[in-house]
């Protein structure tokens, strides 16, 4: 990259998070540190756009500590909100590819049913039809494992949609989210499902681990504040600020949150802390645990 290609990428990026960034003052001090680290030369020798994200993200994540907060390199070109139709088809087929996060679903011994989800939970419009019927074939077991340890984000409204099922006809707000552009917005489970429901009564036991994040572990996040479900396995990666892509340079694309989730309880969430299991054990361990709990 040369000299001048940097300097506009960089200069985007520090843009951006001044304008948009969920903490405002927090944006305005991280802005100053990028823009401080580029008149130093820091980034001069950076010899094409994947060295200059790694060293972006690096300094990003000292200046802000947010997960989420990230200078992410694609070499077949980056895609922002600004290519919304781009976006929306490539959810779509991931979507399709993924059955929507519902990765894998088990009938255990004992009538515990096992549902895996991973990488990402879907959005309901391209992912409810998946979700509804992953949670529809469990809704008859007399107890619920949910594995996300291998969760790494997803839609709030796909997270909704398969808590849904755990809950009765009574609408409960499980949480909010806050974002500097447009403010407030509760998060409710459905009065009405299009498929069965597990229900409010049975036990559910959700599995998490180190790579548990974002969607995933507010699944977790949400069904634990609630008393709905005993949370297994190891303390989780901790990113609780929803976020939008925006393209800074044709490969580089600035992850930038906007809003945060809040607790109902604390006003706090699970940022750079993670959600903290209620039985701590290795994530390797943690289906077993599971089980056992169940059981016994």
């Amino acid at each position: 990259m040369n000299p001048e290609e940097i300097s506009t990428t960089v200069t985007a990026a520090t843009r951006a998070i001044e304008d948009r960034y969920v903490f405002p003052e927090r944006g305005v001090r991280v802005a100053a540190a990028l823009r401080a680290h580029l008149q130093s030369g820091r980034y001069a020798a950076c010899a094409g756009p994947e060295e200059l994200a790694a060293l972006v993200t690096a300094d990003l994540h000292e200046a802000a500590d947010d997960l989420h907060l990230r200078l992410l390199f694609h070499d077949e070109g980056a895609a922002g909100e600004e290519d919304q139709a781009v976006l929306e088809a490539f959810w779509a087929d991931h979507d399709r590819r993924t059955a929507g996060g519902m990765r894998r679903i088990e009938r255990l011994a004992d009538n515990i049913a096992l549902v895996e989800i991973g990488p990402v939970i879907g959005h309901p419009t391209t992912a409810g039809a998946s979700i509804v019927a992953a949670m529809s074939l469990v809704a008859d077991a007399d107890a619920l494992v949910l594995d996300a340890r291998g969760c790494r984000g997803g839609s709030p409204d796909g997270v909704v949609l398969v808590l849904s099922h755990l809950f009765g006809s009574e609408p409960v707000r499980l949480s909010d989210i806050e974002s500097r552009e447009e403010g407030t917005r509760q998060f409710w489970t459905a009065a009405v499902v299009p498929g069965r429901r597990f229900g409010p009564d049975k036990p559910v036991v959700v599995l998490v681990g180190p790579e548990t994040f974002s969607g995933g572990e507010g699944l977790a996040f949400d069904l634990q504040e609630q008393g709905r479900a005993t949370i297994v396995g190891q303390p989780t990666r901790g990113g609780a600020h929803p976020r939008i892509g925006l393209v800074v340079h044709p490969q580089l694309e600035l992850t930038l949150p906007i809003a945060r989730s809040v607790s109902l309880t604390t006003g706090g969430n699970w940022e750079c802390v993670g959600v903290q299991p209620d039985v701590v054990v290795p994530a390797g361990d943690a289906l077993d645990a599971a089980l056992d709990l169940l059981r016994h």
